[in-house]
């Protein structure tokens, strides 16, 4: 079925695609919002310059306007249309969870264990995470969707291969799949929100290159709270029903800066500190890559623009999630938010998975003498890793059972893109045979890969070796998601979070413990 020929869900809600007729509609009613934000920034300037004889507080009168030409009337980026959508989708929801609620609050959804209690809460079911849900079988859905659909289905750059983070950020926050021409768009409006404040440069160039890549990206994006259009609408009384849209634009703005601020990081630290200008044209992914400087190589655009898609959201219970919907729900901005969620990745359980499977390969090549064993070979080699006590990094996953689709996406990408490379060759002969052994072992829950398993060495294969920066990419990539879902976060209303805890003599006690 063509593009034409799909329509979209009546209610708003849930994957579906633009018809034509949409897309034009669409685009005349940003014209007509764009219109309107342009009068009405040209009456609030003459507002600002009238001077009312009276000392006391002048009432300035409110033009016939919509709230999203309101919230654009200070700012001359133009608009991509996302907001606007937001701005109509989200009254439905807001109306849908309310008589959800009244109906069904005090239904019971799940047990807690003692063991649940000491485990890190796994299992217990006390979020809401609109963006993404983990299925066991199936793997990360956006909205609905699965990787896969994701890839057949969220539009390319002109001339390009692979989704794009572009289209992702539009699916987790509308639900809708988005044409070519508004992430176009969508990536226009990011270009035109990229540049970095003087503060922050001034603070990343004097920082010393042994402080490490996450710590700076931390902080940088903490610096960057000056800039928060939150921030400075609570301060100045903005009313919960505005929290969502300051919201969106506080993630906005920090979504456009991410890559210049990783690039200028990467660039200090590794090469000789010279970072380019974003080029409004292009996209995302292919800016980033040409900050990184690898804009030469077509293929490691297209492997970011994946990368960065297949990385942003994994539903609402990881560390960086919760930690971005925590920090959040006390009203911090997105920018304060985001830096929590990063310190929070930034630990080896959660966001160095990835490096750690790139040594462990380079050690199992220097203990096995070579980087084609065959199939024995490596298949004795993990017998002896298990028999030793030690594990294989990048297997198994807390809550996935089969192969974690992100990994599928990258072997696909590797199959289709690099020829003769060892080291890439021989993720893909561990995915063959190392589950095998696992499961015959019988002490691996999981025996499947997961994402990690396989990014380090497509990154290596292109000639970005530095592995203390590889949590950066994925910081970059998971803004995408978590920041779409702090959005929603503030469009529902979700209260402040404070579970309750308890001591180990509370629990005894509770459960009659002698």
């Amino acid at each position: 079925m063509s593009l034409e020929e799909r329509v979209p869900a009546s209610d708003g809600r849930g994957p579906v695609l633009y018809t034509t007729a949409h897309s034009q509609s669409w685009r005349e009613r940003i014209a007509k919002e764009n219109e309107t934000a342009a009068r009405l920034k040209g009456q609030l300037h003459k507002q600002a310059t009238y001077k009312p004889r009276s000392r006391s507080p002048m009432k300035m009168p409110t033009p016939p306007t919509t709230f999203a030409a309101q919230a654009r009337c200070m700012s001359s980026i133009p608009s991509c249309g996302l907001k606007e959508r937001l701005a109509e989708l989200i009254p439905v929801a807001q109306a849908d969870v309310k008589a959800f609620r009244a109906a069904h609050g005090s239904d019971k959804i799940g047990e807690v264990t003692v063991d649940m209690a000491y485990g890190g809460m796994r299992g217990i079911k006390g979020l809401v995470t609109e963006t993404s849900v983990l299925d066991s079988e199936e793997g990360i859905r956006y909205r609905g969707l699965d990787l896969f659909e994701c890839k057949a289905q969220l539009p390319p750059v002109v001339g390009g291969t692979q989704m794009t983070p572009e289209g992702v950020f539009w699916l987790l926050l509308t639900g809708e799949v988005p044409t070519q021409e508004q992430t176009a768009a969508l990536s226009a409006e990011w270009a035109a929100r990229a540049e970095i404040p003087t503060h922050v440069t001034t603070m990343l160039n004097n920082f010393p290159t042994t402080l490490h890549p996450m710590a700076q990206l931390s902080a940088a994006v903490t610096a960057c709270h000056s800039e928060s259009k939150f921030q400075k609408g609570y301060a100045g009384g903005l009313s919960k029903a505005d929290y969502w849209g300051a919201t969106y634009e506080d993630s906005m703005d920090l979504i456009a800066k991410l890559p210049t601020i990783a690039a200028t990081i990467y660039r200090n630290v590794h090469k000789d500190g010279v970072v380019a200008p974003i080029d409004a044209s292009k996209d995302l992914s292919w800016n980033y890559a040409n900050q990184l400087g690898f804009s030469g190589n077509d293929d490691f655009v297209e492997l970011m623009r994946l990368y960065l898609a297949i990385h942003a959201d994994h539903e609402g219970g990881n560390v960086s999630a919760h930690t971005c919907h925590l920090v959040g729900s006390a009203l911090s901005d997105p920018y304060l938010s985001f830096s929590a969620a990063l310190n929070g990745l930034a630990g080896p359980l959660h966001g160095l998975a990835n490096q750690e499977v790139l040594i462990f390969i380079h050690g199992a090549v220097k203990e096995m003498g070579t980087e084609t064993p065959t199939d024995q070979e490596l298949i004795d080699y993990t017998w002896s890793l298990l028999n030793n006590r030690r594990v294989v990094p990048g297997y198994g996953h807390a809550v996935l059972r089969k192969p974690d689709p992100r990994f599928t996406c990258q072997q696909q990408f590797a199959e289709d893109y690099i020829k003769n490379d060892n080291y890439v060759n021989l993720v893909h002969q561990i995915f063959r045979l190392v589950p095998g052994v696992l499961t015959e072992h019988g002490k691996t829950k999981n025996p499947w890969p997961n994402v990690d398993a396989h990014s380090g060495v497509l990154l290596q294969h292109y000639g970005l070796t530095e592995m203390n920066y590889y949590t950066v990419l994925f910081g970059v990539s998971r803004a995408i998601g978590v920041l779409a879902s702090l959005t929603w976060d503030r469009a529902l209303g979700l209260a402040l979070e404070r579970p309750k805890s308890m001591s180990t003599e509370g629990l005894k006690k509770l459960v009659g413990a002698q």
